[in-house]
């Protein structure tokens, strides 16, 4: 019995490990990533670096969330409603966010002027931890700290979870997520697409 048991316990720590090595390498069961791999015709992918595309008529309810960025100012997604919002988490250390952060904020500073939000998210840090980065990579939209509360991880999660971090979002003008990209963003070019083609879907 006890060899027994002894096996059931290796066994549970097998079955553990191997779910936690899943959630780390970014694998996902949301409805996104199921419906893709049963061929079912959607229009997304969930390859690492590649968009996670969601056509409007399958769009979850809108994104909802209320924090403070890093320079202790409240900041609610309401703010920006009927405008698209980009949606980016990240924390310092990590070394995609670093290399990525000059094409978020290239192409923040390209859309600033057409209707179009940035939103940091950042999960890990302290505020001087995350004014440091965003200093030192001339990092101007706002971020809020998400590392206490996980409330805007929370506020994603009935939706397109962030499975990752960098992960990148697209909000529509209505608030739903139209875009993911999971990992680092490795040029402005798909987010420069997912960005216009959610623009011109309210023209």
């Amino acid at each position: 019995m006890r060899a027994l048991g002894r096996v059931r316990v290796r066994a549970s720590i097998v079955a553990l490990g191997v779910a936690a090595t899943l959630v780390v390498s970014g694998c996902t069961t949301d409805k996104l990533a199921s419906d893709y791999s049963s061929n079912s015709g959607t229009s997304y992918n969930d390859d690492n670096g590649r968009p996670v595309l969601v056509k409007a008529a399958d769009r979850a309810k809108a994104i909802s969330f209320q924090a403070k960025t890093d320079d202790g100012m409240p900041l609610s997604i309401a703010d920006y409603k009927g405008k698209v919002v980009v949606v980016n988490f990240w924390y310092a250390s990590c070394g995609p966010c670093r290399a990525e952060a000059p094409i978020l904020q290239g192409l923040y500073d390209k859309y600033q002027d057409q209707g179009v939000a940035f939103v940091g998210v950042n999960t890990f840090d302290q505020p001087e931890q995350a004014l440091s980065f965003e200093k030192k990579y001339g990092v101007t939209y706002p971020s809020v700290m998400d590392v206490d509360s996980g409330a805007v991880r929370i506020a994603f999660a009935g939706a397109v979870a962030p499975t990752a971090t960098p992960t990148t979002y697209v909000l529509d003008s209505k608030g739903q997520v139209a875009a993911r990209i999971v990992g680092e963003l490795q040029s402005q070019s798909i987010l420069n697409t997912l960005i216009s083609d959610t623009l011109a879907e309210g023209k």
